[in-house]
């Protein structure tokens, strides 16, 4: 294998620097402290590309890139896929599998890494995509896959926490997630590492990391490094740093932010230069819209451009792609109006930068969007122009006037905003909300309160205010019975609070928003207030967006939908997985999924629970014997389907089950107590048996609008099972024979019963034995099994 400089040269085409040499030699850091423009991002990903080609002990498997900003994981996706293309010949070469590289943010949910546990990978997201997921309430997502998520974020996984000073609420959570990890056990090596140019560890000092600070390794430029060429090139740009002539006043604020973004668009054309870039950022989106309106009222001859997160899809990748483009030099040149989405990490330069008063963090990284390389000292150098704000005016969420106080304190005594000469950041940690242990273990359980509703996690992921909605148009002329889910290229993002003024808009309008029931499997209109993670159906004609600006709840122009087909999410009912296009008998599906079991224990190492997982796995569906689910793979009723044979599994039967929330899980696990109650770990091998689809967990009650058992069943039910209902006789691929079984409930109930503890205490013994993370582990691994098991007795049969 080559030497880690040689191989960095070969992914990068640049020699490394000696952090970046660090990093692919040397222990891995939990603190990287360096400036930005230096090449953070390539020495990590590469780093971790290296050690994982040398089998680097201490290396995870998965590496989890957590970003605050969607607009940094589209261009650390497309950096990612060169390098990991470079790279390949050499994982090939040492009989490895090429790492895949997955996206997760609003609206595009590649979730493939989750099906292949024992595959490298390389996973981009958001903080609310993947913070959620690690603490089982992931976004955009099918609730009942969220601890398999959960089991592959936390075991086996490397996180990168990229950009650290914009992560608000979510960056206390990281480190308790962290913090808990090392509590609790897990299955494969896991751990976490912050970056920022501007890092301070005090902001990691949570309750449960505490005890660990000191022991950090903090990664920083050395005194070498800090005075070499190519780094002095870029630490000591010359950047000019002046007060702008505008600021946010009280007064002008009322004006709807007309008379401000006048008086801003004047100054700006005024300093730009033809043939260079001048970056704008503001702190708001409908700033950032007024003053590129004001601009485009005076026409310039220069090309204006409006980026921000409140985009579909193919608007962000047209600003994306003009971002990277440099403007040429003899034409007019470009301005660019900004929010914080170009705050951090975005390879983008200018001539000239406008920027609102932010905290200082915010502001040290604004600063580096101008003469980012060093490429303007030649020509005289750059200009910053800082926009102060009046004490009057009111300070949008989430800067706090303390911070903006302390920001506009260190500028007064600046000229200069080149990386050497700015003061690091000083300010104490912002407060925000603290999971604590007891909390984070309630969060293993997935099944939401009796009144429908989840725990509220948003405030352990973002400041309330930069919390998320997503929203999607559709002609709903014809209704919105049969409309399909949406895809990723439909979604728009909105604020709660811009989601809020769209909502209250089109209610005066007498339309209305609409959500998906997943209970029930229909669209509904949605009555109550937006939180996170919510998507939300619009009529086209509702307005709320434009092509040029964005998201803009006042617009009442139509808006043009996309063209996209999408799917139906599942239901709590649905068995979609065992409508197949092929008929597999039953017998045959547990022989098959508990082989699969086996070989997957066997690809991952686990030695230890391999019995376990693989007993589950041939018990996991012995429920589907139920008179009920026979009588939809046959298509007949249930009184017909009694004795009828062969017991099938799978078929290409598109009807529902006659009795409503029907668990065929349930059924197996039940079954299973009856007959391997007496076996060690049965507790253990029953719950990853009811566990296997993520609707039978740690809580057994009836749903919402079951009915009663119709005599002589009963008086227990839960999930469609009513007690005294009997299984036939089980035959398992040659494996073993099962009599038929008597189902009972008594585990329902608080305390012991006949059957022994409650399904209650079995799970929360399990939960303090295991504990949450090697649990879900176990989990994820018969869910797996039984997906690779169904697709290849689909592929065989085709």
């Amino acid at each position: 294998m080559e030497s880690f400089k040689k191989f960095f040269e070969i992914v990068t085409g640049e020699s490394p620097f000696p952090f970046q040499q660090s990093l692919g030699e040397d222990l891995w850091p939990e603190l990287l402290e360096i400036p930005t423009g230096l090449g953070k991002t390539a020495g990590i990903m590469v780093a971790w590309l290296y050690k994982k080609i040398i089998g680097d002990e201490q290396t995870p498997r998965r590496m989890v890139w957590c970003l605050p900003m969607r607009v940094l994981v589209e261009q650390t996706k497309a950096n990612a896929n060169i390098w990991v293309e470079r790279a390949a010949p050499y994982f090939i070469a040492n009989g490895h599998a090429v790492p895949s590289v997955h996206v997760l943010m609003g609206g595009e949910m590649d979730e493939e890494w989750a099906a292949r546990p024992e595959e490298s990978a390389i996973i981009i997201g958001t903080q609310d995509m993947l913070l959620s997921r690690a603490l089982m309430r992931g976004y955009g997502m099918s609730r009942y896959q969220w601890p398999v998520h959960f089991a592959f974020l936390h075991n086996d996984a490397f996180w990168v926490y990229d950009e650290i000073q914009l992560m608000g609420a979510g960056l206390p959570t990281s480190a308790q997630l962290e913090a808990f990890r090392r509590r609790f056990s897990v299955v494969r090596t896991s751990r976490s590492l912050w970056v920022s140019a501007t890092l301070h560890p005090c902001w990691l000092d949570t309750v449960d990391m505490s005890s660990h600070l000191e022991k950090f390794r903090h990664l920083k430029l050395s005194p070498d490094e800090q005075v070499s060429a190519p780094v002095q090139k870029r630490r000591a740009a010359v950047k000019r740093l002046k007060q702008a002539t505008t600021s946010l006043t009280a007064e002008n604020q009322k004006q709807s932010a007309r008379g401000y973004a006048d008086a801003l668009s004047r100054e700006i054309l005024e300093k730009h230069i033809a043939g260079t870039n001048t970056v704008v950022v503001l702190n708001t989106v409908e700033r950032a819209q007024a003053v590129l309106e004001a601009i485009d009222r005076q026409k310039p001859a220069a090309e204006t451009l409006l980026v921000h997160s409140r985009f579909r899809p193919q608007g962000r990748q047209s600003l994306n792609a003009k971002l990277s483009e440099r403007p040429a030099e003899k034409g007019p040149g470009r301005i660019i109006v900004a929010t914080q989405a170009v705050e951090a990490g975005v390879d983008m330069t200018s001539r000239a930068l406008f920027t609102e008063l932010a905290p200082w963090s915010s502001m040290v990284q604004r600063f580096g969007r101008c003469n980012r390389y060093g490429e303007c000292n030649d020509a005289g150098g750059a200009e910053v122009f800082w926009i102060d704000f009046e004490p009057e005016a009111k300070l949008e969420p989430p800067y706090e006037a303390e911070a903006i106080s302390n920001a506009r304190a260190k500028l007064m005594h600046l000229d200069s905003a080149s990386a050497a000469d700015l003061p690091a950041a000083d300010g104490p940690a912002p407060l925000h909300a603290v999971l604590r242990a007891k909390d984070f273990r309630g969060l293993f359980n997935t099944d939401p309160d009796l009144t429908g509703f989840d725990v509220d996690v948003s405030p352990y992921i973002r400041d309330a205010d930069e919390l998320d909605v997503q929203v999607f148009w559709r002609d709903l002329t014809e209704g919105m019975e049969d409309q399909p889910q949406p895809v990723r290229e439909e979604l728009c993002r909105a604020s709660l609070g811009q989601a809020k003024a769209l909502i209250d808009r089109i209610r005066k309008q007498d339309l209305r928003a609409y959500r998906w029931d997943s209970l029930d499997g229909k669209w509904r209109s949605f009555h109550g207030n937006a939180r996170p993670g919510l998507v939300l159906m619009l009529d086209t004609k509702a307005g709320g967006y434009s092509e040029r600006f964005g998201l803009m709840p006042s617009s009442t122009n139509p808006v043009n939908p996309v063209s996209a087909a999408g799917s139906s999410p599942e239901i709590f009912g649905d068995d979609h997985r065992s409508r197949m296009r092929r008929q597999v008998e039953l017998s045959r599906h547990l022989g098959d999924v508990e082989d699969a079991a086996a070989e997957l224990c066997q690809t991952l190492g686990v030695i230890e629970e391999r019995g376990i997982v693989t007993r589950a796995a041939r018990w996991h569906d012995v429920g589907k014997s139920h008179a009920i689910f026979q009588a939809t793979m046959h298509d007949c009723s249930p009184a017909d389907a009694t004795g009828k044979t062969p017991l099938l599994a799978k078929s290409p039967s598109r009807s529902r089950h006659q009795r409503k929330h029907f668990r065929h899980e349930l059924a197996s696990m039940l079954a299973w107590l009856e007959h391997g109650s007496s076996e060690e770990h049965a507790d253990l091998i029953a719950y990853l048996i009811a566990a296997h689809h993520g609707k039978v967990r740690l809580s057994l009650r009836a749903i919402p609008e079951e009915k009663e058992p119709e005599k002589p069943f009963g008086p227990r039910f839960a999930r469609g099972v009513w007690e005294g209902e009997e299984l036939p006789e089980v035959a398992i691929d040659g494996r073993e024979t099962l009599s038929a079984t008597r189902l009972r409930l008594d585990l329902m109930e608080l305390g012991e019963g006949e059957m022994g503890p409650s399904w209650t205490a079995r799970t929360q013994q399990l939960l303090d034995t295991y504990g949450p993370f090697r649990l879900a582990w176990l989990e994820a691994l018969v869910r797996i099994a039984d997906w690779r098991a169904s697709w290849a007795e689909q592929e065989e049969q085709a």
